[in-house]
């Protein structure tokens, strides 16, 4: 059969030249159309990822509730207490290496986000407690010592914890270190609220790094929603790898934070962290009503 290019010489009284250009023409077009298709099709979200972007979209643990929510959490694992406003003043050293731990989520010494929420209280406040401990925790970042902090650090730290702007720095350090960018990478990933909890719990003890390992984990046995995967699989999966970070640091060898608090709301269907919680942390038990 002859093809559409052959008829056209057959039959175009301006000879082949003009019907190679009308096949041409024909071609181009097709191909211009397959290019628009194909654009509209990767433009198109696949059907599991449309709805759970829709159902982040209305999960926020940004929310001044749900944020609420999750300063309770982890004021739990971190305080044994649901009190976390009460936090700003808390600073003692638990023998894990890093130093003082502080404040709101536990600022250290040895870890540097102490070193740079002192640095910005002091750009807001030139004149306050903590100030004149700047060398110091320049010197003990990275390690676990005290020297030129003791002995006066942890009374400053307290009186410091008396100012507004002190409390507000806390607050600000929180939500730009780990707060806002944990938050956001679980977004990313069509998580729920549960799900920005776990990453934002997981960015607090092992810090942005730590997150992103265990990040990298998951998705290696795991698709999170945003592909189209499962949500619940993708969370245990999550789960599973920040269970294993845990057993590798001795001072958070303990999981309970994860296995009866986390998982428990995962397994209850709870992907929206909506209240009443119950869980416990350490075998304390602890409950937000509403």
């Amino acid at each position: 059969m002859a093809g559409r290019a052959a008829q056209a010489r057959l039959t175009d009284p301006r000879g082949c030249g003009a019907a190679r250009a009308a096949a041409a023409a024909l071609l181009v077009a097709g191909l211009i159309a397959g290019a628009l298709t194909a654009t509209a099709d990767a433009a198109e979200p696949r059907p599991a990822a449309a709805t759970a972007a829709r159902a982040v979209a209305a999960s926020d643990l940004g929310s001044p509730e749900k944020k609420d929510v999750a300063m309770q959490l982890v004021s739990s694992a971190e305080n044994s207490s649901l009190d976390w406003r009460a936090q700003f003043s808390y600073i003692e050293d638990i023998n894990d290496g890093r130093g003082y731990t502080a404040g709101l989520i536990g600022f250290c010494s040895g870890t540097g986000d102490m070193l740079d929420l002192v640095r910005a209280y002091t750009e807001a406040v030139p004149d306050n407690p903590l100030a004149s401990y700047l060398p110091a925790l320049q010197q003990v970042n990275g390690s676990a010592s005290h020297e030129g902090l003791d002995p006066g650090f942890t009374a400053a730290w307290a009186a410091a914890a008396g100012d507004p702007a002190f409390r507000q720095a806390q607050l600000d350090e929180l939500d730009r270190v780990y707060f806002n960018p944990a938050v956001s990478r679980a977004k990313q990933d069509g998580l729920r609220a549960l799900g920005q909890f776990a990453y934002y719990d997981a960015a607090v003890v092992h810090g942005p790094d730590g997150l992103a390992r265990i990040r990298q984990a998951a998705l290696a046995t795991a698709t999170p929603p945003s592909q189209g995967g499962d949500e619940t699989a993708y969370l245990e999966a999550f789960l599973d790898a920040r269970n294993a970070e845990m057993v590798t640091e001795p001072a958070h060898s303990d999981t309970s934070r994860i296995d009866t608090a986390q998982r428990v709301f995962l397994r209850a269907g709870n992907l929206d962290l909506d209240t009443p919680l119950h869980w416990a942390v350490y075998g304390q038990q602890f409950s937000i009503s509403s």
